[in-house]
């Protein structure tokens, strides 16, 4: 059995090898209004929204014009992850998203790595991205998000 430093550093040299940019920072809210409020403050405009059915959430882009942008997840169910996140430990950072090209090889390697993934096919997410996440026992307590830009994307961050 490895010990979690061994893991967390298996997964950065699985990452580095395949290349990644941050893509958003994930951040869970009770609802995306009065999520909305403290960056309507800092001057952010407009929010566009989605609902992710396979996350069983609402989201929204903060686009940050850096190729990342902020996402405001509000649970749509009792039965979301992002409302037992809520529940558990209140609004927040939920997760860090890495936007990847082949996400199936990322995949592969990961699990050659012995890298412990909260899901182990991507599925879709927001924007017709394919996701997949790494959990936070192999990355060093934080859980993070390999997403691959979808058929709608331009390989810019989310707006």
């Amino acid at each position: 059995m490895t010990n979690s430093s061994d893991q967390f550093g298996k997964a950065g040299a699985v990452l580095k090898s395949i290349g990644f940019e941050l893509d958003h920072l994930g951040v869970a809210v009770n609802s995306l209004e009065e999520g909305f409020k403290f960056y309507k403050a800092l001057g952010f405009t407009e929010m566009p929204t989605e609902e992710v059915p396979t996350e069983k959430v609402k989201v929204g882009f903060l686009n940050l014009g850096n190729a990342a942008s902020i996402e405001l997840l509000e649970p749509t169910s009792d039965e979301s992850p992002i409302k037992k996140f809520l529940d558990k430990r209140g609004p927040g950072i939920h997760h860090v998203c890495l936007r990847v090209k082949g996400i199936d090889e990322a995949v592969g390697r990961l699990k050659m790595a012995g890298i412990r993934l909260v899901n182990e096919t991507p599925r879709l997410g927001a924007h017709g991205c394919r996701v997949v996440f790494v959990h936070p026992a192999s990355t060093g307590g934080v859980l993070l998000e390999l997403s691959e830009p979808g058929l709608h994307a331009s390989g810019q961050a989310h707006s």
